[in-house]
């Protein structure tokens, strides 16, 4: 890619490439990595903000340091595509988060300048420390470099890799990304320290850890960012934090000026922002869960909801602002997030713990130890189950299923549309017995119509969409749209099959499960998740029911055993086999045998 605006970047192949660059040069580079990348992202979409406000750090981190001999470690990724672009990748960058493309992310696959992979956040500062300790066995010189972010630095995790660094005084340099900035606004007391340091109003408490300070360094200087980054490169006295201002979105007016300082976006227009293509007018499953938990907040005031760091993504925005003393964003921390809201529970209160499915494996400890061994009524609101499109492997809720099913005590819901994601909030609102999790997807459904209110749906209870014969396909989730699609192309061959939908895989609707085996020859279970959630649990029921014995055959339709990259989220489920044309086959295929 060549551009009369981008003259110096055009010269750019490697990082080798800005060594001999003086800083009037180095400025110049940044001006048009800037605008390069407002170009490229506005035809493909991505996480834009945050790679905006890096801009400088990245030009001045490739020009002092000597990657990929020395290793640069990038918290969670969304920052990376300045990274990427002056790591060979900039003609690539065109598929960014497209079937076959680049990831979104730092991928080990994909570049030897990406030596860790991200997704998620903090925990870049103990891979690097593993990196280091490692170059140090190997008695190796190397520099080893973790990028992290003010909002990544506030999860537990950071803080003890860099209390295990401050005590093994390794050889390692930590550089603060502070842009006063995660997704949503900062919380905790250590933005407020952060704000301090910056005023130059305190003393830093990284030193208390072992941990020597530097900083603030101004992230949009490139003369102070050299000779910080530099001098830190020289240094011999252990972990070294760097501690660098920038601000998301830099040099973007429009994103400068977002709430969340343009952190992701579609197709957009690079000098407006404004987004291009079509408007949905459809509801998101996250609003009608957040309505309904509004409404239902609105007339028992023990509801509360707890998120880490993630209100707006989860829709939680309408009901902090209808009920801030009862919305709880306790940062990017989902342990605590979990245990907090074990807390709530304990306390009399009726806590909705409010997650995406691939974050809650974060503080799946939690819910086992805190939640499920004391039979806490906790309700898990799981978000972005399945398969969610462009942020990929990383980001899929493939596992929720499997891992809560195995716990003793848990209910578990699947919402196959928006009607049935209001009538589970509110089967879980009145849920006091135990904890109680109810997922659905990402983006919005089949646009079913919405019910004034929601009810109490009776635990362990399916139900029947579509009777048929000889095959009986029961679904879990949102596939459902896509199983009665493909009845639809089965019955054009003569085949009839019967339609049910879960709803629960746990406790598992014993009843309609013996009917639908009794009654039919073949019986396919069709779920979003891994294998080892539902149809395992329903394969395990009907082979003690003894209904194996009679000649039924079972088929688990569930993911395949590997890790999907990042495409649209039709083409995913494709390659998943979980489209209707696949499941259509795959039953045509199992009745021929």
């Amino acid at each position: 890619m060549t551009s009369s605006s981008t003259p110096l970047l055009d010269t750019v192949s490697d990082p080798a490439d800005l060594k001999g660059m003086d800083v009037t040069a180095l400025i110049q580079l940044a001006d048009e990595l800037r605008k390069d990348m407002i170009t490229s992202v506005a035809r493909t979409g991505g996480h834009l903000g945050a790679g905006l406000g890096v801009v400088e750090l990245t030009v001045a981190l490739h020009h002092v340091f000597d990657a990929p001999r020395d290793k640069i470690v990038w918290d969670v990724g969304h920052q990376t595509y300045p990274h990427k672009i002056l790591t060979g990748r900039r003609a690539a960058m065109s598929g960014l988060r497209q079937k076959d493309g680049l990831s979104g992310f730092t991928s080990r696959r994909e570049s030897p300048y990406d030596p860790f992979g991200a997704g998620h956040s903090s925990t870049s500062v103990s891979a690097a420390l593993g990196l280091a300790t490692a170059r140090d066995l190997r008695a190796s010189e190397e520099a080893v470099i973790a990028v992290i972010g003010d909002g990544a630095m506030s999860a537990g995790m950071a803080f003890e890799a860099l209390n295990n660094a401050g005590a093994m005084a390794t050889r390692l340099i930590v550089v603060l990304n502070d842009n006063d900035l995660s997704i949503a606004a900062p919380v905790g007391a250590l933005s407020q320290h952060l704000r301090a340091l910056r005023s130059g109003a305190a003393p830093s408490f990284f030193a208390a850890l072992g941990v020597r300070y530097s900083g603030p360094v101004d992230g949009h200087d490139m003369d102070q960012l050299i000779h910080a980054l530099t001098a830190a490169q020289q240094s011999e006295e252990g972990p070294v934090l760097v501690h660098v201002t920038t601000t998301k979105g830099k040099g973007h007016p429009p994103s400068e000026t977002r709430p969340d300082g343009g952190h992701a976006t579609g197709v957009f227009d690079p000098k407006t922002g404004a987004p291009l293509g079509a408007k949905s007018n459809s509801v998101s499953f996250s609003n009608v869960f957040s309505s309904t938990l509004t409404s239902l907040a609105d007339e028992d005031p023990t509801i509360c909801a707890v998120s880490a760091a993630m209100t707006d993504g989860t829709g939680l925005t309408l009901f902090e602002t209808s009920h801030p003393d009862r919305c709880f964003d306790v940062g990017i921390a989902e342990q605590h997030a979990v245990t907090f809201a074990a807390g709530l529970a304990a306390g009399g209160l009726r806590p909705f713990c409010v997650l995406y499915s691939t974050f809650l494996q974060r503080g799946y400890d939690q819910v086992v130890h805190d939640v499920a061994v004391q039979g806490l009524p906790v309700r898990f609101a799981v978000d972005r189950a399945g398969l969610v499109g462009a942020d990929g492997a990383t980001h899929a809720g493939s596992y929720d299923v499997a891992f809560l099913s195995n716990l003793p005590g848990f209910t578990i819901m699947a919402a196959a549309d928006e009607a049935e994601l209001v009538h589970m909030v509110a089967t879980a609102a009145a849920h006091d017995t135990g904890p109680i999790a109810f997922r659905y997807p990402r983006g919005s459904g089949p646009g079913a119509t919405l019910p004034e209110y929601g009810h109490k749906l009776e635990i362990g209870r399916g139900r029947l969409i579509r009777e048929g014969e000889t095959v009986a396909i029961l679904s879990l989730g949102t596939r459902l749209s896509e199983a009665i699609r493909a009845a639809d192309m089965l019955e054009s061959r003569g085949i009839r099959p019967t339609i049910a939908d879960a709803r629960f895989a746990k406790p598992l609707d014993h009843a309609l499960l013996d009917t639908l085996a009794r009654d039919h020859v073949l019986f396919v279970t069709i779920e979003e998740g891994a294998f080892g959630g539902f149809g395992a649990h329903v394969l395990a029921y009907l082979n003690e029911s003894g209904a194996l014995a009679k000649k039924l055959r079972v088929e688990t339709m569930t993911l395949p055993d590997r890790f999907i990259s990042h495409a649209q989220p039709d083409e995913m489920y494709e390659q998943a086999g979980l489209d209707a044309e696949n499941i259509a086959k795959t039953i045509n295929v199992l009745l021929s045998d």
